[in-house]
């Protein structure tokens, strides 16, 4: 009989180094594909820095000196990472439940939708537009980016929301590779809220991750 593992839910209170991160979330697909360990959703923040996903063009990456850049096997292009963000990893197994990666992404989308909600913000999908969207004095910003890579059907990576980090480190980039689109946090639409508190209300509505 297979063992079956209760999803586990980890913070990191200090910042952790990407290249660390990227060794952990290997380590746990393989221990999920291995029948080890189960689902891990991670929650933590990064030092400042660029990483690049797989469909990253170099012409995207404005400040190359500004933060470290690191490549990384993530769907998506440019983003950043640094404190004020919360960053959550989830190393999921899809073999049996959808093996759908896009019903994964909708998910993740979901996630912080519902999160926002409760702090009186709108959460948004936009067609082609990979994240969560608001619409702030008329226009639209991404406030949440999802990047997920998929191993035999076992995800990790997973989403960036934006709570209060320094916004102006993304004018180094072209966030995501979406030109004529701003980037906003919780803080400057004036939620004046924390980590803590963002992640009470991810934990609230994880289960649907394993309806």
């Amino acid at each position: 009989m297979q063992k079956v593992f209760e999803p586990k839910w980890q913070i990191s209170a200090e910042q952790v180094p990407y290249l660390e991160a990227l060794a952990a979330m290997d380590a746990r697909v393989n221990a999920i594909l291995d029948s080890r360990e189960g689902a891990l959703f991670w929650l933590l923040e990064h030092p400042p820095l660029y990483t690049a996903g797989t469909s990253a063009k170099a012409s995207d990456l404005l400040a190359p000196s500004r933060f470290p850049v690191y490549e990384t096997g993530r769907g998506g292009q440019y983003t950043y990472h640094g404190p004020g963000q919360r960053v959550v990893y989830a190393m999921l197994d899809l073999r049996d439940r959808d093996r759908d990666l896009r019903a994964h992404v909708w998910r993740l989308e979901e996630w912080v939708i519902r999160a926002l909600a409760h702090f009186g913000v709108t959460g948004e999908r936009r067609a082609g537009r990979v994240g969560v969207w608001v619409v702030a004095s008329g226009q639209e910003k991404k406030i949440a980016a999802i990047g997920v890579h998929c191993r035999r059907w076992v995800t990790s990576h997973g989403l960036a929301l934006n709570v209060n980090p320094d916004l102006s480190a993304y004018s180094g980039i072209v966030p995501c590779g979406i030109k004529g689109f701003g980037v906003t946090s919780l803080h400057e639409l004036g939620v004046r809220v924390s980590l803590a508190e963002v992640d009470a209300q991810l934990a609230k509505s994880r289960e649907i991750f394993f309806r």
